[in-house]
């Protein structure tokens, strides 16, 4: 379930957990259903290469193309619930409900006593490819389903980046269960986070910088907080902002989530990304094309860790990789 689970929009109160691959884009709609409804998702995801130990870049980044579609929406255990917001960021708290009867492994529970089914995966025949850069130089690919998951096929070796900037990306579904479709989205520029570490203290916003892109008005930069996962997430900040070259954001949010509390290893996700759908009978389909970043977050009295030997003398490292 995780990748239409990972492409699903944010909601304040609703099942859907936030993530850089919530976009809503231009509607290619190709037939009648509820485009509010998502209920697939193809990804280009890309990363850049992380420094060197000299500090210098490695040669290339990697990236990755996923792609699958249910016969419904997918259904969280945890509901995502607005606890403030502040430009073009909110912070957002988890609240998992309970069912008194337990819902099963083929169910979740969505709501206090409501159960909801997970969704079935199904094919939408072969997808073509166009638009992506691909070490052959060839122009196109095709990716046949294989357990109702959508991947390149052997011998398909991607370039980097997997599209130019402002390059038309498109699929064409030739149609199985699900009808035949297209859907198309623009190629990203890499990201460059000008940040080398994120600073957190109370009562201070953050200041975000990254290289503008080349071309305006193609993708947009979400940016996910999150301080605390490592020992169950309490709350994150989550941001979608114009892909300017800067964000800030706000010191009341990052004081409210450092009151939350803390685990170790916090780290920062910036994601550039343009998103196209469109609408089969079903529901919508998006193809999403990001480049990502995640930083390591500091924060002041906060020592990560796995074992005992990287805590000071006379800490221990706790289930939460905290040295206390």
């Amino acid at each position: 379930m995780s990748l239409l689970t990972a492409s699903c929009s944010t909601t304040t109160t609703g099942n859907n957990p936030p993530d850089p691959d919530g976009a809503g884009g231009s509607d290619g709609s190709t037939g009648e259903g509820d485009s509010t409804l998502l209920i697939g998702a193809f990804q280009v995801r890309s990363s850049p290469a992380a420094p060197s130990g000299d500090g210098a870049p490695e040669a290339a980044g990697t990236t990755a193309v996923l792609g699958k579609i249910y016969d419904g929406t997918t259904p969280s255990q945890i509901i995502w619930e607005l606890a403030a917001e502040e430009g073009s960021c909110r912070l957002l708290t988890p609240r998992v409900p309970f069912c008194n009867q337990p819902c099963g492994g083929s169910a979740v529970c969505v709501e206090d006593d409501t159960c909801q089914a997970y969704p079935a995966a199904h094919s939408a025949g072969d997808v073509t490819v166009l638009g992506l850069n691909l070490q052959s130089g060839e122009a196109s690919f095709v990716m046949k389903p294989t357990a109702n998951n959508y991947q390149p096929p052997a011998g398909v070796k991607l370039g980097y980046p997997p599209a130019d900037e402002g390059q038309t990306v498109r699929l064409d579904a030739s149609g199985d269960f699900f009808s035949a479709f297209s859907v198309e989205s623009k190629g990203v520029s890499p990201l460059e986070l000008l940040n080398d570490a994120v600073n957190l203290e109370p009562d201070q916003a953050v200041q975000l910088t990254w290289t503008p892109p080349g071309q305006a008005g193609i993708s947009e930069v979400y940016v996910k907080l999150d301080i605390s996962h490592h020992g169950g997430t309490k709350g994150m900040i989550e941001c979608s902002a114009e892909d300017t070259g800067s964000l800030d954001l706000p010191a009341s949010l990052v004081t409210q989530l450092l009151d939350l509390g803390v685990a170790g290893f916090p780290t920062i996700v910036v994601t550039r990304r343009a998103v196209g759908s469109t609408t089969i009978q079903q529901g919508r389909v998006d193809l999403v094309i990001s480049s990502q970043i995640e930083r390591s977050v500091v924060i002041a009295g906060l020592t990560s860790c796995n074992d005992d030997s990287q805590c000071p003398e006379g800490q221990t490292c706790q289930s939460d990789l905290t040295c206390k």
